[in-house]
């Protein structure tokens, strides 16, 4: 098992290849050395048959795992139950694409605390995700990962120990751990190696070394204020954290291989191909 390293949907290198349709991305991405993308339904489920079946053939043909980025207007803890049925139904359509694009994981933002304390929010979306996997389950489509992010907000629901309380749900969970995302929420304290070893120690001893080994990450420098995130930065763009090759070493120090998204602000697929390079290094891989 190897770490897979690719972009969140088509930023500008994208288009300054001279690419236009999503489909040309993974023969694309396997000349930059990356095996990984994520298909971005941020904004809704927009995904016809032909499409994804054009997508899943050329990603089957160059060895690059695709996953979906569920739409941001999930809310699992909210106060209408309304929001949180038409979440389950979101997570449903999210399922149904990276199935048809044959992938196997799908990132679900958990949302707002819904005017909810902390743990009752969270308490409520156990509730809500527990749903969602019966609902998976019903469609046929229970071996899709569901993939709950750490998020970058200080007042929303997904810090890290609410993310693995969701991931003890089922074992086919796994975390989204977005390190951009951390950083925001501490401040910059993730400014070390042995702090992100840390974080994947405490996946580890909640989850077990296996689910940490194999779970999904999200990586970018993000600018923060005292609310948390701001906004995504490039990696040429060194104010804020964290450092990239503090990923790489974290990984390999505990024998890591997940799949990392990098969701840098139009320079994601050369930031991972950054990211996949200090990987190898680390591994000692020419």
């Amino acid at each position: 098992m190897t770490a897979r390293f690719g972009p969140a949907g088509n930023g500008d290198d994208f288009t300054l290849a001279g690419l236009k349709h999503t489909a040309e991305a993974p023969a694309w991405l396997r000349t930059l050395g990356l095996s990984a993308y994520e298909y971005q339904c941020g904004r809704g489920v927009r995904l016809n048959e032909d499409t994804a079946a054009a997508i899943a053939l050329s990603a089957m043909q160059n060895d690059i795992a695709v996953s979906v980025h569920a739409p941001y207007f999930i809310s699992l803890a909210s106060a209408e139950e309304e929001k949180r049925d038409n979440s389950l139904k979101y997570i449903l359509d999210s399922a149904a694409a990276v199935s048809m694009l044959g992938g196997d994981r799908i990132v679900v933002h958990p949302g707002g605390l819904g005017g909810r304390t902390r743990e009752e929010a969270t308490a409520l979306a156990v509730q809500t995700l527990t749903r969602a996997q019966r609902v998976l389950d019903d469609a046929g489509l229970g071996a899709v990962h569901i993939c709950p992010e750490t998020m970058g907000k200080i007042n929303q629901l997904g810090d890290l120990d609410e993310v693995l309380t969701f991931c003890e749900i089922d074992e086919r969970f796994l975390p989204c751990v977005d390190f951009g995302h951390l950083n925001c929420r501490v401040q910059g304290a993730l400014n070390s190696a042995d702090a992100l070893v840390g974080v994947l120690d405490t996946v580890a001893n909640r989850l077990g070394v296996e689910r940490m080994r194999k779970m999904h990450i999200h990586f970018s420098r993000i600018e923060y204020t005292t609310g948390g995130e701001k906004r995504h930065l490039t990696f040429e763009e060194t104010a804020f954290g964290p450092e990239p090759q503090h990923l790489a070493e974290a990984l390999v120090r505990r024998d890591a291989a997940p799949v990392v998204i990098c969701e840098s602000a139009g320079t994601q697929a050369r930031d991972a191909a950054t990211l996949c390079r200090l990987w190898n290094e680390q591994k000692g891989v020419e």
